[in-house]
């Protein structure tokens, strides 16, 4: 669909995939997220489309999945964002966006996201050797200072199976719903 062809009016969520091992299960936070009357795009990293369904998530949400710019000239495949949740958001993500590296279409968004004034949340899923790097601390205190919310996950141990049951997918819809209705 495109935005001219499909009027929302519902708030519309970008949900941000990065390349996780739990990526997979996006779907729990598109599930919640109609279940509260969002619509929702999806936009994956590069690397994240390879961790997705993106048969099924397209078919979930009825849009596609965009992970590339589009050329000039092309419509554009979703309407605007009410807001953004980056879930599972990776060490690399967070440290490019906090840099303003916007070298994807997920991390231009999202770096654009701070001008445009779009509630951005963000679930990190790391591991407790990449959260001690200095730049991580450093990246989240920007992010912070611009705004971004942050979920509660508490990175786990390298190579102990990632700690998945403890993410907390809806957690982006708590961060958010607020800032969203308080702009209505």
């Amino acid at each position: 669909m495109t935005e001219a062809s499909h009027q929302t009016k519902k708030p519309f969520l970008y949900v941000v995939v990065c390349a996780s091992g739990i990526a997979g299960d996006v779907h729990k936070l598109i599930t919640s997220a109609q279940e509260q009357d969002w619509d929702i795009g999806v936009i994956a990293t590069p690397q994240g489309l390879g961790f997705i369904d993106a048969k099924a998530i397209e078919a979930q949400t009825g849009y596609p999945i965009r992970s590339a710019w589009r050329s000039p000239g092309d419509p554009r495949p979703l309407p605007p964002p009410d807001a953004i949740a980056v879930a599972p958001a990776t060490f690399n993500t967070i440290n490019k966006w906090a840099a303003g590296i916007s070298d994807t279409l997920a991390v231009g968004i999202l770096c654009e996201a701070y001008g445009l004034g779009i509630p951005t949340a963000a679930l990190p899923y790391l591991n407790t050797a990449q959260a001690a790097h200095p730049a991580y601390d450093q990246s989240l205190d920007r992010l912070r200072g611009m705004g971004v919310l942050f979920g509660s996950y508490e990175p786990h141990r390298p190579k102990a199976g990632g700690g998945a049951e403890h993410f907390r997918w809806e957690e982006a819809l708590e961060l958010l719903t607020p800032k969203v209705l308080g702009r209505a």
